[in-house]
């Protein structure tokens, strides 16, 4: 997800674990074409890591993941020098951003209630599904004036 303007820019579809979501998501920066500057990437807890952090840095990308601390973890691999940035509150607040996505797909894109099954099928209609939402979001920043 861009998290400039909202946009979902690569899909993937696994099952449903945490560990499937982390190395999904190193997979996917790293197919993204490299840039001078550094990307940023925002994740919640789940994402608070060793590898995954270290995955995303290997990428060229800041890791803005939300650190993962409580009484019985009191560390967390994303330290200071990532959080104290004011972009770092940014992406925590953007990250949100990919709800939305979700959530239109599940009311209007039709996601809620798959007919379909096997992962090939399941991963067409939600690469679709997400086109179809950015198409009806880039709508919406066209009018508001932010996109020409």
């Amino acid at each position: 997800m861009d998290n400039r303007h909202g946009l979902i820019v690569a899909t993937d579809v696994r099952p449903p674990e945490y560990e499937g979501e982390r190395d999904a998501a190193v997979e996917l920066v790293s197919m993204l074409e490299p840039r001078a500057r550094r990307r940023t990437l925002g994740a919640d807890k789940g994402y608070d890591t060793p590898e995954f952090v270290e995955g995303i840095r290997a990428c060229n990308t800041t890791p803005h993941v939300a650190p993962n601390t409580h009484e019985t973890k009191s560390t967390s691999a994303i330290d200071r020098r990532t959080t104290r940035h004011a972009g770092f509150d940014v992406s925590q607040m953007k990250r949100k951003l990919v709800e939305e996505g979700f959530g239109w797909g599940k009311t209007i894109g039709g996601l809620r209630k798959l007919h379909h099954r096997g992962r090939e099928k399941v991963a067409w209609i939600f690469t679709f599904t997400s086109a179809a939402y950015d198409l009806v979001r880039m709508r919406t920043l066209i009018r508001v004036g932010v996109c020409p």
